[in-house]
């Protein structure tokens, strides 16, 4: 019995086995760009439907008193040229190397070693 194929057959299958899964790429990208529009038509409906806020006029707010520590809070803490996230960072770094919880720890200052 001879299973040799020709370089015909071989071609042809090759050429079947690309066509078929470009052919699948070019669906998935169909259904991709159908859902896309959808999901911005619903977000346009949505937001064709909220209220426009109309702005009032604050009333004076009083001098800015301090304001109450968060429960487990252990105050207030100084950041000197360090961003928000990174100061959040460093403190949850130290509270897991402690193996202490955040709420534990008291961060008078974060400064950037330059």
């Amino acid at each position: 019995m001879n299973n040799d194929i020709s370089l015909v057959q071989t071609l042809a299958v090759v050429f079947l086995g690309m066509a078929t899964v470009f052919a699948v790429l070019m669906l998935l990208w169909l259904f991709i760009t159908i859902e896309s529009k959808v999901v911005a038509s619903m977000e346009e409906k949505k937001k064709a439907a909220e209220p426009i806020p109309v702005p009032t006029k604050a009333p004076e707010a009083p001098a800015a008193a301090p304001a109450p520590l968060a429960k487990g809070s252990c105050g207030p803490v100084m950041l000197h040229d360090v961003p928000d996230r990174t100061a959040a960072m460093v403190m949850a770094i130290v509270a897991d190397e402690l193996k202490t919880p955040l709420n534990e720890l008291r961060f008078i200052s974060i400064k950037e070693v330059k």
